[in-house]
């Protein structure tokens, strides 16, 4: 009769949990199934197997950085004159006598007279005397020079002049942020040739480490961003500066999210890691999750999610049927259980905010189920026996009255009698 009991229970469990699914159990996510499904009921995305060929897409695609968003590569020109800057002229004459210099100039060191500095007004103009208004801002000295040349030539000995730059206020560099020194200096009207690490060392250098450190170029109403180091590194993304540009250097520590069968189990791996470099791969980063866990990692169910931009997910087998937008949800799969995924795993490089995630094996949800059913059937065996230890219930269940208790030397006795008539 017990056993029949514990049958019975344990067939009413067993129906609960065909009704309730794997969702009955505690998971740390969706299983290997699910992932490979390729389908979700909130945001589609594509599976992508990782293959030596799908990480040579990754790697020709990979964000370019200042030298992909400004494709300039030329040194900025020779600097024009803005509204607001400070102009000196200077006119030769080749002989006293003429329109500037007089005829006992014969004393003085030179043929030549300056003029007071002069801002160059709202409207971009300067004014030389018998030249009248001289357009200045958006030309360069020599144009301006030509200029005052050409309108007084018919009045002056073989005039020439010269134009410079006394305060630049135009054709500005910012520099802000993270940096010890923020400053905003002219670039050479000359044009020196220096590029976004040298508008940086004006500045001081980097106030923290470099690979913490962020440096956002803003140009002509466009920005881009790149890693420091990466622009230490990579010669292409340290690109010339231009009159006008803004850098702002910030720092924002690199770090990806761990979820799932890492850590050696039990959750121990799970959680938000810095990089801790300006670059790392996927072993690596997979090694600072703690790894994956013995009694409880499916070594061939490891995931990689991020998202791509709709080229490059086309480029990878992606199906864009499904998928709008111009970034594009992206699961990639790699198996450590493949001797050779390991070394797929170190050419894949990781980017900031990549999610990583190690499902369970198979056999880890089976022992759920075997350990609930044991102990279903468990509890059941002792309910049971519980209730046949106690006379008085026992009684009652196999349908009997209780009849008396008589008191004999002391003893007490219980009687009882059959339902029955």
């Amino acid at each position: 009769m017990l056993s029949l009991r514990c049958g019975l229970i344990s067939l009413f469990t067993l129906a609960l949990l065909g009704t309730g699914g794997c969702s009955f159990f505690p998971v740390n996510g969706p299983t290997k199934a699910d992932i490979v499904s390729g389908t979700s009921p909130t945001v589609p995305y594509a599976l992508i197997k990782l293959t030596p060929e799908t990480i040579d897409v990754l790697a020709a695609y990979e964000p370019k950085g200042l030298a992909g968003a400004f494709t300039d590569r030329r040194p900025s020109a020779n600097i024009t004159f803005g509204i607001g800057d400070v102009v000196s002229v200077t006119i030769f004459e080749a002989a006293a006598g003429g329109l500037f210099i007089p005829l006992e100039a014969g004393v003085r060191p030179g043929n030549f007279v300056t003029l007071p500095d002069q801002m160059v007004d709202s409207n971009g103009n300067i004014t030389v005397p018998f030249a009248g208004l001289i357009k200045t801002a958006g030309r360069t000295s020599v144009q301006v020079q030509d200029d005052i040349v050409n309108k007084i030539k018919n009045r002056a000995i073989e005039p020439q002049a010269v134009v410079t730059l006394a305060q630049q206020r135009t054709s500005l560099i910012s520099v802000v942020g993270a940096v010890t020194a923020p400053i905003r200096f002219a670039v050479p009207a000359s044009g020196a040739g220096d590029r976004v690490l040298d508008a940086i060392t004006r500045a001081g250098g980097i106030a923290g480490p470099g690979y913490d450190t962020w440096v956002m170029l803003e140009r002509g109403g466009r920005r881009a961003t790149v890693p420091f180091e990466n622009l230490v590194m990579n010669s292409k993304n340290n690109i010339y500066i231009l009159p006008g540009d803004r850098i702002y250097v910030y720092a924002e520590p690199q770090k990806f999210i761990a979820f799932g069968a890492t850590g050696g189990g039990a959750g121990l791996g799970q959680g938000e890691f810095p990089f801790g470099a300006w670059r790392i791969n996927l072993a690596e980063a997979v090694a600072k999750a703690g790894g994956l866990g013995d009694i409880q990692a499916d070594p061939g169910a490891v995931f990689l999610y991020r998202q791509e931009p709709r080229e490059v997910a086309q480029l990878l087998g992606a199906d864009m049927s499904r998928l709008n937008g111009p970034l594009v949800p992206v699961i990639f799969s790699i198996s450590f259980r493949d001797p050779g995924g390991y070394f797929l795993a170190t050419r894949l490089q990781m980017r900031n905010d990549d999610i990583i995630f190690v499902a369970n094996a198979q056999s880890v949800d089976t022992a759920k189920f075997l350990t609930f059913v044991s102990l279903v059937t468990t509890t059941a065996a002792g309910t049971a026996a519980a209730i046949q230890s106690v006379p008085i219930t026992e009684a009652a269940v196999h349908g009997r009255v209780l009849g008396g208790a008589v008191s004999t030397a002391g003893t007490t006795v219980i009687t009882t009698t059959t339902g029955a008539p």
